[in-house]
């Protein structure tokens, strides 16, 4: 018996010194894994010059501790790179992966925005992985497409935004949609004195444009009251839930897209009625074409000479929709915002409007509220214009974009970058660096966009200084049409009322797309005064009505 116990507590010894024999060549694996791991890290490190990576986190702990001023944090580490502004980082510090996937190139530096959105054009698409997470949205569309698909396409729709048609047609839905709509609903507002979300109302009435200019079909979502409206809503919470995939990894969203969970379900959801509304439109079109961009796009073939179905019409409107829609009412928020905080910039605005209107209407100030600035007159606001660059300038409504890879690369400043990476050109930070635009870029200075004399608007001397409309092939063509509906809109407020910051409201950016206003733009509204009417208050909507319709039946006479 004694044998055998000792035969067992033998093997049981055995079995501990075997165990911890184990034990410790794991130990010495993962220590050697650790140290190998961490030799290659610090290597990879070395030739990164952004902000802090971390071994497996890679720069995403600074990303989401920023995420709140995320497009100033970016600015920040670019400033921190003086006059190169360029830097990369890793977002994936794994080997085989870091130096492709992982890495990412961010800039501004104008000869690297040159190349990338120029002279090498081809190298730079959108790829596969922001295609994927907005195809559901937007399919192959113009926005959302590269190659043939994109040329096709951007031929089709640079031959009709070129049409003086369209510019008449924009110049209608915009001034339909402040007589008619805006100034009442202000005219509400300033006469009771309650406080208005501006941005809210901007988003609704450049929302109700572009459908008309889109497929001729106004949802009215900007009337009294401010109603809900269906599709706009479905949109909204579609583009929320398209935007949200670009915060994880391409399987994860299409894992939960497959179980239909969370903003994928909503997205599902969401599509239903969009599609469902824009079939519609496209059916009514097709029984009674008009002069919107459906209607021409109707007319149009593809590269096979085919008539676009009704699939990829649906996608196409929905393309100009999303672009048209944020863009403007976003930078026409940040306007205001801004000319509220300089009421010097604020009076050369009214004086130069007041101005062109006693040249072309007469001094009487009642026919110059009476109906909205024509194409004449607002082409002579080149002081409105400068405001609105230099707005566009620190506020760009497109605050980076990314770009793919295809194939290595060096940029002009000598950054390689490999072919599976990306590039991030950070707009926002374009018109705040001091090697840019010098030690005054982050004041806001209309006149650094007026010739000497300041009775004429100057263009940036280099392009790509100022690139808020994008550059290179896909220069946004719908550059002018906006200008025109920001300067209509912009004159139409400022020329009746004064706005004024409701106090506390803490204006931020919101971290999308487009650089909202993450709480809006809460205002109150008060009569603007023009030398006699000093005295008069508000008008009442009823008086905004008359006054139009007097006016338009005075012209016609």
């Amino acid at each position: 018996m004694a044998g055998i116990i000792q035969a067992i507590q033998q093997q049981q010894q055995r079995q501990v010194e075997g165990d911890s024999l184990r034990l410790l060549l794991a130990a010495l694996v993962v220590a050697l894994a650790v140290s190998t791991y961490l030799t290659w890290f610090w290597a990879l490190t070395r030739r990164l010059n952004g902000p802090k990576v971390w071994p497996f986190f890679g720069s995403l702990p600074g990303l989401v501790a920023n995420r709140a001023r995320m497009h100033d944090w970016i600015s920040d580490n670019l400033r921190a790179t003086g006059e190169a502004a360029t830097y990369q980082t890793c977002i994936l510090p794994l080997p085989l992966l870091a130096r492709r996937q992982g890495l990412v190139t961010v800039t501004c530096h104008p000869r690297n925005l040159e190349h990338v959105l120029r002279s090498r054009f081809e190298n730079y698409p959108k790829g596969p992985q922001m295609q994927a997470a907005f195809h559901d949205l937007l399919g192959r569309g113009i926005f959302n497409s590269d190659g043939e698909t994109w040329l096709i396409q951007r031929k089709t729709a640079a031959l009709e935004f070129t049409t003086r048609t369209l510019r008449q047609a924009m110049a209608r839905w915009t001034n339909r949609s402040i007589k008619d709509r805006l100034w009442r609903i202000l005219a509400d507002r300033c006469g009771d004195g309650k406080a208005v979300d501006l941005q809210d109302l901007l988003l609704r009435l450049t929302f109700d444009n572009i459908c008309g200019l889109t497929f001729g079909k106004d949802p009215e979502t900007l009337s009294p009251g401010l109603p809900h409206n269906a599709f706009t809503a479905a949109f909204d919470a579609a583009t929320e839930a398209t935007l949200q995939r670009l915060l994880f990894p391409g399987f994860f969203w299409r894992l939960k897209k497959a179980l239909r969970l969370g903003s994928e379900q909503r997205l599902r959801k969401s599509l239903e009625v969009v599609d469902q509304h824009m079939a519609t439109a496209i059916a009514e079109r097709k029984l009674a074409p008009s002069d919107d961009l459906l209607s021409r796009f109707m007319k149009k073939r593809d590269a096979d000479g085919n008539a676009f179905s009704s699939s990829v019409l649906q996608r196409i409107a929905l393309n100009f929709l999303l672009a048209g829609r944020d863009t403007s009412s976003v930078a026409l928020s940040w306007f205001f915002w801004t000319v509220m905080r300089r009421p010097d910039v604020e009076k050369k605005l009214v004086d130069e409007m007041t101005a062109v209107l006693t040249d072309t209407r007469g001094p009487d100030t009642a026919t110059w509220l009476a109906e909205p600035m024509r194409f004449d007159e607002l082409d002579r606001l080149v002081h409105l214009k400068a405001a609105l660059q230099e707005t566009l300038r620190l506020y760009p409504s497109v605050p980076q974009d990314t770009k793919y890879v295809v194939a290595d690369d060096v940029l002009p400043d000598g950054t390689v970058v490999p072919a599976g990476s990306t590039v991030t050109y950070s707009i926002y930070s374009v018109g705040r660096m001091e090697s840019i635009w010098g030690k005054d870029c982050r004041e806001f200075r209309p006149e650094r966009w007026l010739s000497a004399e300041g009775d004429r608007f100057e263009p940036a001397k280099d392009p790509y200084q100022f690139v808020a409309f994008n550059g290179g092939p896909r220069t946004c063509l719908g550059k002018d049409l906006a200008d025109l509906q920001m300067k209509s809109i912009a004159s139409a407020v400022l020329l009746r009322y004064r706005l004024e910051l409701v106090p506390g409201h803490r204006v931020q950016q919101k971290m999308s797309l487009t650089l909202f206003m993450k709480n809006g733009l809460r205002v109150y509204v008060r009569p603007r005064s023009h030398g006699d009417d000093a005295r008069h208050p508000c008008p009442s909507p009823d008086q905004v009505s008359v006054s139009s319709t007097a006016t338009t039946t005075a012209v016609a006479a």
